[in-house]
């Protein structure tokens, strides 16, 4: 690692964000692309943006991810959680405000598998009696 950068990995469903962090004046690129044409939908947006707003550090840091596998909002959720962790690496003190919010917490939710027998995890096949 260069001087004053700062690498955190995020995971959600099944995409991972490499983040890094480097003090700036709030340049954000997912990808090799600039964040908000990369998360199209403005909920991605503020997901993504949500660790840096709620420490007051949305213009102190320059943000660069390269997310994979998943979708969309898996992605912004990898992104979130990589940007907190590494927020915390940078300064020890906003680890409260961040665990408060729940930046912090891996969500473990994942796809349930299919199950031989259904049309999906859960869904059966239509019952016809005759």
């Amino acid at each position: 690692m260069s001087e004053g950068l700062i690498e955190a990995t995020g995971r959600r469903k099944t995409a991972v964000a490499q983040v890094r962090l480097a003090p700036g004046s709030g340049k954000r690129v997912v990808n090799g692309r600039d964040f908000r044409t990369y998360f199209s939908r403005e909920v991605l947006v503020d997901v993504t943006e949500a660790p840096l707003s709620i420490t007051n550090n949305s213009v102190n840091y320059d943000v660069t991810a390269t997310v994979r596998g998943g979708g969309l909002t898996g992605q912004a959720g990898a992104v979130r959680l990589g940007i907190a962790r590494a927020l915390v690496k940078a300064d020890e003190e906003l680890r409260r405000a961040l665990r408060t919010a729940g930046f912090l917490t891996r969500d473990s939710r994942m796809v349930e598998r299919k199950k031989y027998g259904l049309r999906g995890a859960r869904r059966r096949f239509q019952f016809s009696k005759r």
